[in-house]
């Protein structure tokens, strides 16, 4: 009984493999490489209702320009082997007098949507997902049934909510009406700004005031759906816009914290403090550099010694510049605005001398690089992300050093009273050194971050020396606490107002508050209690 069975199963098998395999419709081949455009289009059509694999080969050779002809007969050409398009055979010899198939960008177009549809059952969730949103804008009715198969087996919840999209995009103007409100209740569950052009696509009127919709039913669901994705999308900018407050705001806090401590805790108005955020940056660059050059394989780990030796490169800057200039201007603002000035001009020429004047481009590593879709309307790039974190982890660390360690006690001593601070052994001079490496070592640690949203430059300091002394001024001098509040405050407020006005109109509104503010409350949010407002 087993050796029948063993038969029978090996003989089953046997013609299994003798059967012929089904051709492609030669006449769909034959409009698709000898015909005019139109017949062209109305074959890949074909091809893709079928979604044959074998049609999918065809279409991505004539996409690489692969196919030949002899005669009428259409062959798929690579190197020297040859298969005929229609039945799959090999071809051998190849025929001498073979004619190339030129592929027009009309044709180009339709091939890159016919092949898009055919990737929505691909194993990758990512080519899926690409797929899905390339088809987004340039699916036609007869891609419907290949990505009603794929939405059967789709499990990703971001593949499947673009392919239902784009089922009921082409199902809209179905000849069924039931089929049609389905599609409309379907597009009003979308948050995506070309559900809601269809849906006003339904609401249009004639110039003489009639509806183009005739079907008045169709008309109201178009509404409703239209007020629910309206709805969907104010909130997708509400959160947009509360993410790039958040962000702006990490940006400015970064390029405040060192000016937190050289001008807040030291007294020092250092004009040059941009310069140390672009002395950061270009360390950031040169590393980068480096790893490009040398260690290729560990690129996207050079932020790991990036963000070290900007922290060092601004630091030794920022303490031979207290050593050889400050240190002798203490007590005297005027000079001290004056001299970091002139230092700033003489920083950003050496740049200049060194990088050339235009600027570098510091290339975000994998990691940074793409962004979270929370809704269609709102991405939230992962640069942005990595410097809000990275931003409270240097504020988390400042605060660290400057309450639980020896150098951050001697800090708070001799900005509270010099005096007394001497008095009882405390070396002042050297630690005026090390705070003021220390501040500008954190201006150099925002370079590293400012250099992966954006161009590096010898004016990039210039940006945010401004709006670093605004923050500081704002949350209250010597004040890390108010340095916080006023620079997410000033991000969202920002931010806010370019919505409303556009950025210039935004930037002069917040100059003015900050002035207004400052006539009314001098000591800025926060202001310094007890011994230390007499010393």
């Amino acid at each position: 009984m087993m050796r029948r069975l063993a038969w029978l199963i090996g003989a089953a098998m046997l013609m299994a493999s003798a059967a012929p395999v089904a051709a492609l419709d030669a006449a769909v081949v034959d409009r698709l490489v000898f015909g005019d455009g139109d017949e062209k289009s109305r074959a890949i059509d074909a091809l893709v209702a079928e979604g044959d694999p074998r049609a999918e080969r065809l279409l991505q050779a004539l996409a690489d320009e692969n196919v030949q002809t002899a005669g009428q007969r259409v062959l798929i050409v690579n190197g020297d082997a040859a298969i005929d398009a229609v039945t799959g055979a090999a071809v051998a010899p190849l025929p001498a007098d073979r004619d190339d198939v030129v592929v027009n960008n009309r044709l180009r177009r339709e091939l890159s949507a016919a092949l898009a549809a055919f990737k929505l059952t691909a194993p990758s969730r990512d080519v899926r997902l690409s797929a899905a949103r390339q088809l987004a804008d340039s699916a036609d009715a007869a891609m419907l049934p290949l990505i009603k198969r794929a939405l059967g087996s789709e499990q990703d919840v971001a593949v499947r909510s673009s392919l239902e999209s784009i089922a009921a995009t082409l199902e809209l103007h179905a000849d069924d009406r039931n089929v049609r409100l389905a599609a409309i209740r379907r597009l009003g569950q979308s948050s995506s700004g070309n559900a809601k052009t269809l849906l006003l696509g339904l609401l249009e009127r004639t110039p003489a005031g009639t509806y183009v919709e005739t079907d008045e039913e169709v008309r109201s669901a178009a509404q409703s759906g239209l007020r629910a994705v309206d709805n969907r999308l104010a909130w997708g900018e509400r959160v947009g816009l509360l993410f790039a407050g958040v962000s702006l705001g990490s940006i400015l806090l970064l390029a405040a914290l060192g000016l937190a401590i050289t001008y807040g805790l030291m007294g020092v108005i250092n004009m040059a403090h941009g310069e140390l955020i672009m002395v950061g940056a270009y360390a950031t660059y040169v590393v980068q550099s480096f790893f490009r050059s040398h260690l290729p394989q560990w690129f996207d780990f050079y932020l790991l010694l990036g963000m070290p030796a900007a922290f060092v490169a601004a630091a030794l800057v920022g303490m031979a510049l207290e050593r050889a200039v400050i240190r002798f201007l203490y007590g005297r603002p005027l000079e001290t605005l004056l001299a970091t000035w002139g230092i700033s001009l003489v920083l950003i020429q050496a740049v200049r001398s060194i990088f050339g004047a235009q600027n570098v481009q510091v290339e975000n590593p994998a990691f940074m690089s793409g962004g979270i879709e929370l809704l269609a309307n709102v991405v939230l790039p992962w640069n942005r992300i990595v410097i809000i974190f990275f931003a409270a982890a240097v504020l988390i660390a400042m605060g660290l050093l400057l309450s639980r360690t020896r150098l951050g006690l001697f800090v708070r001593g001799v900005t509270q009273n010099r005096a007394m601070a001497a008095c009882v052994g405390v070396p002042t001079r050297r630690v005026d050194t090390w705070a003021f490496g220390l501040g500008s070592g954190i201006a150099g640690l925002a370079g590293c971050a400012l250099s992966q949203i954006g161009n590096v430059g010898p004016d990039l300091g210039q940006s945010y020396i401004v709006d670093s002394f605004m923050v500081v001024v704002l949350g209250g001098v010597g004040q890390l606490a108010g340095t916080v509040y006023a620079a997410i405050g000033l991000g969202f407020a920002n931010k806010l107002l370019e919505s409303w006005s556009g950025a210039v109109l935004a930037k002069i509104a917040v100059l003015i508050f900050i002035i207004v503010f400052i006539q009314k409350r001098p000591q800025g949010l926060f202001a310094l209690k007890g011994r230390a407002v007499d010393a």
